[in-house]
């Protein structure tokens, strides 16, 4: 299957990414301990395939849309719960629920593309 589309390449690289962030980090988190890096790892590690599914096969721009919005999700609230263990710090004020609200609007919006058309 051949990827034109740019956001696709993107969705594809970031699966591959996040899956690989997702395997380190479990690994991190058996061994050195620490409840946020443990929990950013099941999070990368779960959203990791649906970044591949939405890159190969995403068959509307809405999709790839909801694909964007989790990953930005993702890399803030995966990010805050990472902080907190390796910093001692928040990124910022409110990131972890800010990301949280994307990823369930990622998810949603992934949900509304069962009432999309199909890109020709």
């Amino acid at each position: 299957m051949t990827l034109v589309d740019p956001g696709s390449r993107i969705l594809v690289l970031a699966g591959g990414l996040v899956g690989a962030a997702g395997v380190a980090l479990s690994a991190v988190a058996a061994h050195r301990g620490g409840a946020f890096t443990g929990t950013a790892a099941s999070f990368l590690l779960m959203h990791a395939p649906v970044f591949l599914v939405i890159g190969l096969l995403a068959s509307n721009r809405f999709l790839r849309i909801a694909g964007f919005l989790l990953l930005a999700g993702l890399l803030l609230f995966a990010g805050d719960l990472l902080a907190r263990d390796f910093l001692g710090s928040r990124l910022f004020p409110m990131s972890a629920p800010i990301g949280g609200t994307l990823l369930i609007a990622g998810w949603l919006a992934i949900a509304g593309c069962a009432f999309a058309r199909a890109d020709r």
